[in-house]
């Protein structure tokens, strides 16, 4: 079972918190959820959804098409009406609403949207929307919004204004009333995200049973019984667990989107009960002054010894190259969590990408070893965070995990044994030298890993130029050949640290191969699924470990394919120009997709057959709004 459910409306009319309510209530109901956000780069006002996949199956991606549509506003009737399959929910009094007089909504949109209607022979008000999708066979979910929230304005005594916010909960219950499943559900969802706020929970609760009396069963979902723990995260959540659990200790931050709630979490969090309670630890967390500060002030926390990170997107990473190269060439343990998005420049900032690549594998001037990890679902969020504070204290070397927007505003529903593993914290070669005065902090090594005290334990010394084994700058030329062979040999210990799995990730056996990366994994592995039962049968490569990039073995697993199709959020298809740099092998064919939105499972899957099929060379999607 697959359902499709999106929900829309004005930015800071509480979107996320209806979507987080109806996503918990599911769950509650022993459902998986996989659900996408998108919102507009302004604080309030604009258009912003969230599109739920809700299935008793787990789930990594979600559909262009859904099957219930829930809306409170003219905006999102008139951005969404084509994408909705079975029912629509609208407020009736905005019927006679024109799509002209919805000033928010982008002209390119409303043109467009007015086409489809124009085309059909139709006007351009709600009402019309409402005639067109009727004769399509979707049912109308018709609610008089109005008379509903006046009836909970007097029944709690409270300001209109106030009340206003919760319209989105009467949209919520009549969703929950289609699906059929129990209304305890809900109130227990409204009850957890609004414990502590009496008024709060009492006006929501109230909103979502007015919803729920105002709309039939259509669906009759039942409940589920669900063995084992779950847990509903979003991306920027799970990265933060997955550092926690991999004992961080400082993390600095400037606020970006979407890197920001990373950090945010973390710093709600960060007093941490150890041993059944018996012990508490600290993470520092410092909100810098810029991009330049937080990398400095993470590179910094890491020469005294704590494990140290920094979280940051396109144009703050930006900003970090010069600190990324001082902690390359003074081989300083530091992590730097890339949250990509749409580019160049400001680009998209709300939205997603995979266009920065290149950037990241090559962030820090000059040649020294990095360490660059990409995530493709929730669960490698979490291991990837602790590999990669692992990697970098062990290869004493700047370390960057790639998380892409799509997945760090995305949430979904995991069993907690798919994330939470035996995990052993690796430190590297720390020492506490018996001769300070003498130290050599950058000593040469057969493995290029020099014996690492922390500040205050030996003499050191620092510098952003070339050095020798006691750090004292020297331009001496046999000096910079060996010290710079010494930090290069690093790669090899990463490359050799690591299973083949946190390499690559393969699934499935055939000739015809979708080499990709990052966030477009949950969208093949779903589109695989459906295509199975097409009779069409493909294999998945996804890269995860970028630098060192794992050349020899890629072509053991690319030998002798038909077909090798990339599949990127980005144009020029970054991770396979990689891959030809490192091994020679080129993609034979592209799936490609810039426009800011995840992919879906539905129209990669028409590409994949597309292409398999009739081998079209080139493929670009455009589905989302």
């Amino acid at each position: 079972m697959r359902l499709g459910w999106l929900i829309g409306g004005a930015q800071g009319m509480g979107v996320d918190t209806a979507a987080n309510v109806f996503g918990a209530a599911v769950a509650r109901a022993g459902y998986y959820i996989f659900g996408s956000r998108e919102y507009f780069s302004n604080i309030k006002g604009r258009h912003s959804y969230f599109n739920v996949l809700i299935s008793d199956k787990q789930q990594r991606s979600i559909d262009t098409k859904v099957e219930i549509l829930a809306t409170f506003d003219a905006e999102t009737v008139f951005q969404h009406f084509d994408d909705v399959t079975r029912h629509m929910i609208y407020d009736k009094a905005l019927e006679p609403v024109s799509i002209d007089k919805v000033r928010s909504i982008e002209p390119e949109t409303a043109e467009r949207q007015a086409g489809i209607l124009a085309k059909a022979g139709l006007g351009n008000t709600i009402g019309d929307v409402a005639a067109y999708l009727s004769e399509k066979g979707v049912k109308m979910v018709p609610i008089d919004y109005g008379p509903l929230m006046k009836d909970i304005i007097n029944q709690l005594k409270i300001d209109p204004f106030v009340a206003e916010r919760a319209r989105n909960m009467i949209c919520i219950g009549a969703s929950f009333s289609l699906l059929g499943l129990d209304s305890n559900y809900i109130n227990g969802a409204i009850e957890q995200i609004f414990a502590g706020k009496q008024k709060f929970f009492d006006l929501n609760k109230l909103a979502a049973n007015a919803g729920i009396k105002s709309a039939g069963n259509a669906y009759s979902l039942k409940d589920l019984e669900t063995k084992g723990h779950r847990v509903q995260l979003d991306g920027n959540t799970i990265s933060a667990l997955g550092k926690l659990y991999g004992g961080l200790r400082f993390q600095s931050y400037y606020p970006i989107t979407p890197a920001s709630d990373e950090s945010t979490y973390i710093e709600a969090n960060q007093v941490l009960a150890v041993n059944s309670g018996k012990e508490k630890h600290g993470v520092v967390v410092v909100q810098a002054e810029d991009e330049l500060a937080a990398i400095n002030a993470a590179v910094g926390a890491a020469l005294t010894g704590a494990r140290s990170a920094t979280a940051t997107s396109g144009p703050g990473f930006s900003l970090m190259n010069e600190g990324i190269s001082w902690a390359g060439m003074n081989e300083v343990p530091v992590l730097v969590t890339y949250y990509m998005r749409g580019s160049p420049a400001t680009g998209l900032p709300t939205r997603s990408g995979q266009s920065d690549l290149k950037l990241a594998l090559n962030a820090g001037h000059g040649e020294f070893a990095r360490i660059v990890i990409a995530s493709g679902s929730h669960d490698e969020i979490f291991e990837d965070a602790v590999t990669a504070m692992n990697l970098a204290e062990l290869c004493q070397t700047p370390a960057v995990h790639i998380i892409e927007k799509t997945l760090a505003n995305a949430y979904s529903v995991v069993d907690k044994e798919a994330i939470i593993t035996e995990t052993r914290i690796e430190r590297g070669k720390v020492v506490y030298p018996e001769d300070p005065e003498h130290y050599k902090r950058f000593k040469i090594t057969d493995d290029g890993i020099s014996p690492r005290a922390f500040l205050g334990h030996a003499q050191m010394y620092y510098t952003g130029d070339e050095h020798n084994e006691r750090g004292h700058i020297t331009e001496d030329s046999a000096n910079r050949t060996v010290m710079y062979e010494k930090r290069i040999r690093k790669r090899a210990l990463a490359e050799k640290s690591l299973g083949e799995s946190q390499k690559v990730n393969v699934v499935g056996d055939a000739d015809s191969v979708l080499l990709t990366w990052g966030s477009p994994k949950g969208a093949i592995m779903d589109a695989m699924e459906l295509l199975k039962g097409q009779g069409i049968a493909v294999q998945m490569v996804q890269v995860r470990l970028f630098s060192p990039y794992p050349a020899e073995l890629m072509k053991k697993l690319l030998a002798g394919k038909r077909q090798i199709i990339a599949v990127e959020n980005n144009s020029n298809a970054q991770g396979a120009e990689v891959l030809t740099e490192q091994t020679g092998i080129m993609p034979t064919n592209y799936i490609l997709k810039w426009n800011g939105r995840p992919m879906a499972r539905d129209e990669l899957a028409d590409a994949i057959k597309d292409v398999v099929k009739n081998n079209t060379v080139r493929v670009v999607l455009n589905g989302g709004k």
